[in-house]
C-alpha cells in the first residue's frame, strides 16, 4: 500500500547535532531503544532496575552504573540495583554528596573530577576500595508532577562523559520514569483490589450477623431494608426472643460509616445478643449496653439505639430511645404518627438526668413501629433538598394498608430514587412492625 504526504504538513525537524555517525553512538542508541522495548513490557521492580542499570552502563560504556530510588519521606536515596557493588546497599541523604545535589536540585550533573568537587562524599569508596574517576548523574522525575522518583548515576568512563552521554543518561532515566510510575499504578490496582475483595468479606461477613429470616411473632409482621453506604455499615438491627414470650427489636446507628463503624456495630450486636438472655427492660438492656460499649468508643464516635419490647399476648410496648430517629408509632386507625422521644442520650455522650422508666403503649390491630435510621431521612436530590421525615411519614401512610415487605419496599424504592446514586451516602436501615389488623 502507499502512502502519500499531503503538501500542507509541516516538515519534522531534527536536531542532526544529536545523531552519532560513528558505529559505537550507533550501537548506544540502538541499545537505548532494546532497553525502552524491554522497560515497556516489564512488570516487575527489580527486572526494571535491573535492565536500566546494565542498558546504560552497556550503551554509555562506563565501568559502573547504580539506580537508587528515591524516599522522599524520609529524603534518602536507596539502592535497589546496582552492576556491580561490594557492599549490600547504600543509603544516602539529600543533603550529601554528588548525588543529593542532583536529589535536590533535579538537574542532570557530570563531574570529570570528582574529588576536586566540594559535593564529592568518598565515603562509599572508603568502604568498597573502589576508585571514582568520574560521575555523570541524572535525576529520575515522573512525567506528570516532575516528582523525584530516583537517580541514575554513572561511574567511570574511560574517555570521560560527552554531552551526548548526558543526552543518553536522559533519555534512559526517562524510559525508567514510565516504568517506575507504570509499576506503582499496578501495584497500587492490586492493593485496591485486594482490599475490595477484603471489604467484600467483610460485607459477607456482616451481612450474616444480621438477622437471616423474619421473627415469626403470632398476630405481627416485620420487615426489614439495609444497605450500607460503602462495604460494610454502622447500622444495626435486630430482633431477639425473650424467655418469658416477649420479642425485643433493636436498632442503632454508629456515627459515621465505613470499617471503624462497622466493627463496633459488631462489638453492638455481640453484646446485644448475650444481653438479651438476661435481660428483657429495654432501659436496663441499653443502659447496660451502654456501660458495656463506651470504653470503646473513641473521642467523637457515639452510638443512637432504640429498642422495643413487645408482648404479643397483651400487645403492650415498652420503649427505650437512646437519642434515636426517624422511630415513630403510626395509628392504623387515624393514621396519626407518635414520634417515640428520647428518653436518654446517646451510648457515648454524658449521661443527663432523663425518664427513670422506659415508655410504654399499646398497640392496636394495625398499628405500625417504624424504626430507622438518618440515612433514610437525610439523603438529599439534586438540588440539595433532604428526603426529610415528612416525605418519610407520608410513604407510610399511603402505603399503610399493604403488607410490611411492600410498604418497605416501596419505602427503599422512593428514597433510592429520590437521591438518584448507585449507593447511598449513608448508612440505611428501616424496620416496620405493624400488629395485624382484625379481619
Amino acid at each position: 500500500m502507499l502512502s502519500t504526504l499531503r503538501s500542507d504538513c509541516k516538515p519534522f525537524n531534527v536536531d542532526e547535532s544529536f545523531l552519532p555517525t560513528d558505529s559505537p553512538r550507533l550501537g548506544s542508541l540502538t541499545r537505548l531503544l532494546d532497553v525502552a522495548v524491554q522497560l515497556g513490557v516489564e512488570h516487575d521492580l527489580d527486572r526494571i532496575l535491573r535492565i536500566a542499570t546494565q542498558g546504560v552502563c552497556d550503551a554509555v560504556g562506563c565501568d559502573r552504573a547504580s539506580l537508587f530510588l528515591a524516599d522522599n519521606d524520609k529524603r534518602e536515596l536507596l539502592t535497589r540495583v546496582v552492576t556491580e557493588l561490594e557492599i549490600e546497599e547504600i543509603r544516602h541523604p539529600f543533603d550529601r554528596g554528588i548525588i543529593g545535589w542532583v536529589a535536590t536540585s533535579l538537574e542532570v550533573l557530570c563531574v570529570p573530577d570528582p574529588h576536586q568537587d566540594a559535593r564529592w562524599d568518598s565515603s562509599v569508596d572508603r568502604r568498597t576500595g573502589f576508585r571514582t574517576q568520574n560521575i555523570l548523574a541524572a535525576p529520575i522525575l515522573s512525567v506528570p508532577d516532575r516528582r523525584l522518583l530516583g537517580v541514575l548515576q554513572l561511574l567511570n568512563k574511560s574517555v570521560g562523559f560527552d554531552p551526548l552521554d548526558e543526552r543518553l543518561v536522559q533519555a534512559f532515566a526517562a524510559h525508567v520514569a514510565i516504568a517506575l510510575e507504570r509499576c506503582r499504578l499496578e501495584d497500587e490496582a492490586r492493593q485496591h483490589e485486594a482490599l475490595r475483595q477484603t471489604l467484600e468479606t467483610g460485607r459477607k461477613i456482616q451481612s450474616s450477623l444480621l438477622p437471616a429470616e423474619l421473627p415469626a411473632i403470632p398476630g405481627y409482621e416485620v420487615a426489614a431494608w439495609w444497605q450500607p453506604a460503602e462495604f460494610v455499615s454502622g447500622d444495626y438491627y435486630d430482633w431477639l426472643p425473650q424467655d418469658n414470650g416477649e420479642w425485643s427489636f433493636v436498632i442503632g446507628d454508629v456515627s459515621g460509616h465505613g470499617l471503624a463503624a462497622a466493627l463496633l456495630m459488631a462489638s453492638v450486636r455481640a453484646m446485644a445478643r448475650v444481653l438479651s438472655q438476661t435481660e428483657s427492660d429495654p432501659k436496663a438492656f441499653v443502659e447496660i449496653l451502654r456501660e458495656s460499649i463506651e470504653p470503646d468508643l473513641s473521642t467523637g464516635r457515639f452510638i443512637t439505639l432504640l429498642c422495643v419490647t413487645i408482648d404479643p399476648q397483651s400487645h403492650q410496648a415498652r420503649l427505650w430511645n437512646a437519642g434515636h430517629g426517624p422511630a415513630y408509632i403510626v395509628r392504623a386507625d387515624s393514621g396519626t404518627c407518635e414520634k417515640i422521644a428520647a428518653n436518654s442520650m446517646p451510648l457515648g455522650f454524658p449521661c443527663l438526668p432523663g425518664t427513670s422508666t422506659a415508655t410504654v403503649t399499646s398497640l392496636t390491630p394495625g398499628d405500625l413501629v417504624l424504626m430507622g435510621t438518618d440515612g433514610v431521612i437525610e439523603v438529599t436530590d439534586e438540588s440539595g433538598t433532604m428526603y426529610g421525615v415528612t416525605r418519610l411519614l407520608e410513604a407510610v401512610r399511603k402505603h399503610r394498608h399493604a403488607s410490611v415487605s411492600e410498604i418497605v419496599s416501596a419505602i427503599a424504592a422512593d428514597v433510592q430514587a429520590y437521591h438518584g446514586l448507585p449507593a447511598p451516602p449513608d448508612d440505611t436501615t428501616l424496620v416496620i412492625i405493624r400488629r395485624q389488623p382484625q379481619d
